[in-house]
């Protein structure tokens, strides 16, 4: 079995030359030969390279810049029917092998505490492929000097305004770099970069001893250093920098919301984060049986509920999506070598599908795994991780989110994440946002404050009367998703449309803190 060094060529995705040189090929072909001589029935080499820089700002001064670099390999096998895994900073074929053994010692000694043989779903073999995410601007490749320039230019324009007292700024920059290879015949390289832009004007009433901020809500994304110049279109910055400090000073003089009962409008921006806590986590298949209860939670959605369990109304369809541009999660091959694929989670509102890797499809009898397998360094073990679980527009109408508060005679439009809180089985929750415009007779009148919506699952996505057209689509996301013990972190995406929910319980947060 070989896996050579293939070359870049004009008709390869890009891969930077600085991983392509390491010995990839070499390594892994020695610690397969080495596990397989070993007894190993699987093996897979994975090679993972991450490269960090985090920038920060206050008040158009640099509180921090921080770079860091992890590489490392690891090796993966089964030995009678018993997963072992090693790793190691170190890249050379001698240490290949002492790592190829290493974690078939480790699977030997596990054999007899092992209570379910591992039984990999099949998955066709990707020879010497190469993939990249879609990015124009190497983050990397811009000079830090000019990054910070920029970030001090965009605070500059919010603290010349009225009001604001501070400015924060930041942008958090990865780059994620695989080589996976395994005894089947796969070898696959992969290349792809994320970055989070953010910045938040502060408002303090010192007198009082408050104060209130708000920040802007361009997500983090798979996009590359034209996102955050907004050289590539996708995010205004010009108009959401001049149009902070007066929706800051409105929600300042705001009056506070009344709670109870409330048809709502929720943004995008809001709404990404309902589904991941909702319905992404939910729809985990690990933990849908358990194994996440002891690090965070179960599921309310278990596999005896497949195909019956009403998760919201006919207008709810729900895709795990590991090929969706420019998402977090997407990915050309998961860390099991399975291709990225796109499938249904909630179908016309029943739960229909789960999101798991090559071990726990053929569990729950299916023949190949939807490529959920990540580890977020070369030194922890690839397990279940979420891809982006999205809601599908109006695949009819382009319903406008002006359209959906037309419908409104008094309610709520929600705009922007912050705070969030669902319990261990992701069922009962509770939500408030950035902004909250007060709706009247189908318009908008004036911001509201200590706004909180709150929930069980199925009853929110029961709730849902309409959702946006392909207009009022978008990603949103986040790139600390944690998981598992040892603790790992993943990014993803969700995209979705603007919707309208009916009769939502609304808090105020003010008076639940009893202020």
């Amino acid at each position: 079995m070989s896996f050579p060094n293939s070359e870049e060529s004009s008709t390869h995705p890009r891969v930077d030359a600085e991983f392509l040189a390491l010995p990839l090929g070499p390594l892994a072909e020695a610690a397969l030969a080495s596990a397989t001589a070993a007894g190993a029935s699987h093996a897979d080499v994975r090679v993972h390279r991450l490269v960090t820089q985090s920038i920060r700002l206050r008040d158009g001064r640099v509180e921090s810049v921080a770079d860091s670099t992890d590489l490392g390999f690891a090796v993966r096998v089964i030995v009678d029917g018993t997963w072992g895994f090693a790793s190691h900073p170190a890249l050379d074929a001698r240490t290949a092998v002492e790592v190829a053994l290493r974690a078939v010692t480790v699977a030997t000694t596990l054999r007899a505490l092992n209570r379910e043989r591992v039984e990999l779903a099949p998955e066709p073999v990707y020879s010497e492929v190469r993939w990249s995410s879609a990015y124009e601007i190497d983050p990397f490749a811009v000079a830090t000097a000019d990054k910070v320039a920029l970030l001090q230019e965009y605070s500059q324009r919010l603290a010349a305004a009225d009001g604001v007292d501070h400015v924060t700024a930041s942008v958090l920059q990865v780059k994620e770099q695989t080589y996976y290879a395994d005894t089947a015949g796969s070898s696959i390289t992969q290349q792809r970069v994320r970055l989070h832009p953010e910045l938040a004007a502060i408002t303090v009433d010192s007198a009082a001893g408050v104060f209130e901020t708000m920040r802007t809500l361009a997500a983090p994304a798979g996009r590359g250093w034209e996102y955050v110049t907004g050289a590539d279109g996708v995010w205004d910055w010009d108009g959401e920098l001049a149009a902070i400090p007066s929706w800051l000073a409105e929600k300042v003089k705001a009056p506070s919301v009344t709670p109870g009962p409330t048809d709502l409008v929720i943004d995008p921006t809001n709404l990404w984060l309902t589904i991941h806590e909702s319905i992404g986590h939910a729809t985990e298949y690990d933990r849908a049986i358990g194994y996440e209860s002891a690090y965070a939670g179960t599921s309310f959605a278990t596999p005896d509920k497949l195909g019956t369990l009403r998760y919201g109304t006919p207008i709810m369809h729900v895709t795990g999506d590991r090929t969706e541009p420019h998402g977090l999660s997407t990915i050309g091959y998961d860390d099991e070598g399975v291709a990225g694929q796109r499938w249904d989670l909630v179908r016309e509102g029943t739960l229909v599908g789960y999101q798991l890797d090559r071990v726990f499809a053929p569990r729950l009898g299916l023949e190949r795994s939807n490529g959920c397998s990540y580890a977020d360094s070369a030194h922890h073990v690839p397990i279940q991780r979420m891809a982006n679980v999205s809601l599908a527009p109006d695949p009819d109408r382009d319903t406008s989110t002006e359209e959906l508060i037309s419908r409104v005679r008094d309610g709520i439009y929600i705009v922007g994440d912050k705070s969030w809180s669902i319990d261990m089985q992701r069922y009962n929750f509770q939500f408030t946002g950035q902004r909250f415009f007060r709706i009247r007779d189908g318009r908008l009148d004036g911001q509201l404050r200590d706004v909180a919506y709150q929930a069980t699952t199925t009853d929110f996505w029961g709730a849902m009367e309409a959702v946006g057209g392909p207009s009022t689509w978008r990603l949103g996301g986040a790139f600390n998703c944690g998981k598992a013990q040892p603790g790992q972190v993943a990014a993803v995406s969700h995209g979705c449309p603007s919707i309208l929910v009916r009769g939502i319980t609304v808090l105020n947060t003010r008076t639940e803190a009893g202020q």
